[in-house]
């Protein structure tokens, strides 16, 4: 029986040509306007992940690399 990708993983995790995993920075969701302007700025980029993170992700979504 083959693998189900878990869905609610691939919504949120990209993965790049060199098979790196990129995820959204968290807290982007509201109470953004007190923020200060390099840290909204900082807010658009995504950011990679950790090692083991990127472990747990990639037996949570099997086809993706």
């Amino acid at each position: 029986m083959a693998m189900k990708t878990h869905k609610a993983t691939a919504k949120r995790i990209t993965v790049t040509g060199s098979g790196k995993l990129l995820k959204r920075k968290a807290g982007q969701g509201h109470f953004n306007s007190r923020e200060s302007g390099k840290v909204t700025r900082n807010k658009r980029m995504d950011v990679g992940t950790a090692p083991t993170f990127s472990k747990t992700m990639r037996n949570l979504m099997p086809y993706s690399n």
